[in-house]
C-alpha cells in the first residue's frame, strides 16, 4: 500500500519524506532548545527552499552549538567570522547575526515566563490547532495568529519573524496541524 502525504512533498527526497513523515506538525513541548533551532532555521530559509535548509540542518547543528540559545547568545566577531566561512550554513550574515541577536532574545523571554515553551504556545492557549485541508492551495501562508506573534517576538526585538516565516515554525513545532486530509499523518498528528 502507497502512502499518501502531503502535495508538498517531493517523493525524490528521502531527507524530505523522512522530516514530513516524522517531524513535521508533531507539538514540541518542554524543549526549548528545539523551539530555537526553528527559529533560527525558519529564519534562514528566508528567500530560500525549505529542501536547502534540511540539507544543512546537521552542519547548522554542529555550527551553532546544537542550538543552546545561552551559548548562541555569546558569539562574538570571531565566531561570526567562523561562521560565513563554514559552506555547511547559509552564510549570510544578516541571518547569521539575526540568530545571535535571536539567542539573546530567546533568554529574555525564557525569564520571563519560565521558558520558551510557555510563551509560544501561549498563542494558541496551549493545545495545537487541528485544521482539515483538502489541498495544500487551501493552506494559508499566514493567519491571524502568525501575525500576533510575529508582531510580538518583533516587538521583543527578534530578527526574520515576519508572519509567514511564524506561520512556517508553528506547522513545524505542532502549533498547527496542516496535513491535508487524505496524508496518512493528519489522523496520526490529531491524537498527539
Amino acid at each position: 500500500m502507497t502512502l499518501i502525504r502531503c502535495g508538498w512533498v517531493s517523493l525524490n527526497e528521502p531527507i524530505y519524506i523522512k522530516y514530513h513523515d516524522e517531524e513535521w506538525a508533531v507539538p514540541i513541548r518542554n524543549d526549548d532548545n528545539a523551539l530555537f533551532e526553528r527559529i533560527c532555521l525558519e529564519g534562514a530559509q528566508a528567500g530560500l527552499s525549505w529542501l536547502i535548509v534540511l540539507k544543512k540542518r546537521e552542519s547548522y547543528r554542529i555550527a551553532f552549538d546544537n542550538f543552546d540559545p545561552a551559548i548562541v547568545a555569546n558569539y562574538d566577531e570571531g565566531k561570526i567570522a567562523e561562521l560565513l566561512a563554514n559552506p555547511g550554513i547559509i552564510r549570510n550574515r544578516l541571518k547569521v547575526r539575526a540568530a545571535i541577536n535571536n539567542a539573546q532574545r530567546f533568554l529574555t523571554v525564557q525569564a520571563e515566563y519560565g521558558s520558551f515553551d510557555k510563551y509560544l504556545w501561549g498563542f494558541v492557549d496551549d493545545k495545537p490547532i487541528h485544521n482539515h485541508w483538502q489541498t495544500i492551495k487551501e493552506i494559508p501562508p499566514e493567519t491571524e495568529i502568525s501575525l500576533a506573534l510575529s508582531k510580538d517576538l518583533k516587538k521583543r526585538g527578534f530578527k526574520f519573524v515576519g508572519s509567514t516565516i511564524c506561520y512556517a515554525m508553528m506547522q513545524a513545532i505542532g502549533m498547527v496541524n496542516d496535513h491535508t486530509i487524505d496524508c496518512f499523518r493528519h489522523p496520526e498528528i490529531m491524537t498527539m
